[in-house]
């Protein structure tokens, strides 16, 4: 009897079983279009993804469509069930678009080829994990996607909170206040979700702007009032918060990361002032160098305890601390090239500066107490609505209406052509990610006969301008009327 080649062959290589290669033709859908013998023997005649679990089924059906976008999928593993073997036998595919000068964007064959692997002892249980990072990953994604939505709506109506303020007279400033502390913690959300979304996507770092670091740690100082104020108010507690604020040079840096920091510093403060005490934040120049200082009359620490404070997952708070808040934010501050210096004794409290270095001169200064712009009169344009959230939809209606823009709404890609057939509109606003149709696919049939109509797409994808070939600009959600207002207008004026 003939020894079969696979039996001579070193326990630790992967060698092929089927040394033909595994090929079909489907479509976008993943209609079988044709396949070879060695793919029949291997994932049967019946439906194309029979014998994959369903998983795998349907990461190979987002395979296919990816493909039939004009992407090239290759080397991506499936696990084929086999009735007479114990563990599933793993198969390596490559997803391959076919150009054709009559194909739609989305709608390429797909030619899918492969080979079958002999199966090391623990592939299934390595391969049952990447597919649930898979999924987690997947999951988190559209969460994001749904908290970007939720965004958009709360910036929306505080947008109009705020114009409906300053109709009423004799505010008091503090009630004027509420609404940008609002908006600020739902950017700093935005960002929060952007960050999952780079994290998860592999994405490098976002580019830094320029910062007044005064102005953040007036910002936080703000935000964080329930903390240092009203909860040790209700507990008998007094803290007072003193400020030294100088006007102080712009740094580069992200926002968002740098108010990260000052909330886990005062947080910090406020946590070592159990019976209370004084909480001063503080910014000035050294140098070539802008110092913002939190200092507290807390208990302070040991020298012992300082030495490790930063490191991850030590905490002095035993179950209540997670160890990590000190630990990001000194991470943040590295990545923006500062530095922390702490000083603390015991019964004496704590101080922490932070350097960072002054943007380069060239750069203009930031202005951070310039007044919004105001709307500008612009002639009436008629602007259509694609987004399939009705939540989302509506604000964006309201907001565009607004800035006195003549808008109608569709809640997808199909009623949103049948407005187009019926009527004609100055600019398209859509969503990208939408079920019957996506907004990319959306664009590319309105190109098919309005070439040179306006389309801006909305997204909270990191990634969307990979799908916006046929649009003309992207603004991302959640999003600022303000910004929106200008990309329109850019168009218009074109």
């Amino acid at each position: 009897m003939e020894t079969p080649a696979t039996e001579s062959r070193p326990s630790d290589v992967m060698p092929l079983l089927a040394p033909e290669v595994l090929a079909a033709t489907v479509t976008a859908k993943s209609e079988r279009l044709g396949s070879n013998a060695a793919w029949d023997s291997v994932f049967g005649k019946e439906e194309l993804w029979d014998r994959l679990n369903p998983e795998d089924r349907r990461f190979a059906g987002e395979y296919v469509a990816e493909a039939a976008a004009g992407s090239l999928i290759t080397h991506q593993m499936f696990l084929i069930a086999r009735h007479q073997e114990e563990l599933p036998v793993p198969v390596l595919l490559n997803f391959l678009p076919v150009h054709l000068p009559q194909s739609k964007a989305s709608g390429r064959p797909v030619v899918i080829t492969g080979e079958v692997l002999q199966e090391p002892k623990r592939w299934a249980a390595d391969q049952t994990k990447r597919r649930r990072m898979e999924m987690l990953g997947q999951m988190a994604i559209g969460i994001a996607h749904d908290f970007n939505n939720l965004l958009t709506s709360i910036l929306g109506h505080v947008e109009l909170l705020k114009g409906a303020l300053d109709e009423v007279p004799n505010l008091l400033p503090a009630t004027r206040e509420h609404p940008y502390t609002i908006e600020r913690a739902a950017m700093d959300g935005a960002a929060l979700v952007r960050k999952i979304q780079r994290y998860i996507r592999h994405e490098k770092k976002q580019r830094f702007d320029l910062v007044d670091l005064s102005s953040i740690v007036e910002e936080v100082a703000s935000l964080t009032r329930p903390y240092w104020y009203n909860e040790p108010r209700g507990q008998g507690i007094a803290i007072r918060l003193v400020k030294q604020l100088d006007k102080v040079p712009p740094i580069r840096g992200v926002e968002s990361e740098l108010r990260d920091v000052f909330v886990n510093l005062i947080l910090n403060a406020v946590q070592a002032m159990p019976e209370g005490g004084t909480l001063t934040l503080s910014t000035r120049v050294e140098g070539s160098r802008v110092v913002a200082e939190v200092d507290d009359t807390g208990i302070g620490m040991e020298d012992a305890t300082r030495q490790h404070i930063f490191e991850p997952l030590f905490t002095t708070k035993g179950e209540n601390g997670t160890g990590m808040g000190l630990a990001v934010a000194y991470g943040i501050v590295q990545e923006h090239s500062g530095d922390i210096d702490v000083v603390s004794e015991p019964s004496e409290g704590t101080r922490f500066a932070i350097h960072f270095p002054v943007a380069a001169a060239t750069q203009v200064a930031l202005e951070p107490d310039m007044p919004l712009e105001e709307p500008r009169a612009v002639e009436t344009a008629r602007l259509l609505v694609v987004d399939d959230e009705r939540m989302v939809r509506d604000i964006t209606v309201r907001l565009l209406r607004s800035r006195r823009y003549e808008v109608q709404e569709a809640s997808g890609g199909s009623e949103a052509l049948a407005c187009l057939a019926d009527q004609p509109f100055d600019l398209i606003v859509t969503d990208l990610g939408m079920p019957e149709m996506s907004g990319s696919e959306l664009a590319y049939r309105i190109r098919q006969h309005h070439p040179h109509l306006p389309i801006v797409l909305l997204t909270g994808h990191t990634d969307a301008e990979d799908q916006a070939e046929n649009v003309d600009a992207v603004v991302r959600k959640p999003f600022q009327i303000q910004a929106l207002d200008e990309t329109i207008q850019g168009l218009l004026s074109e």
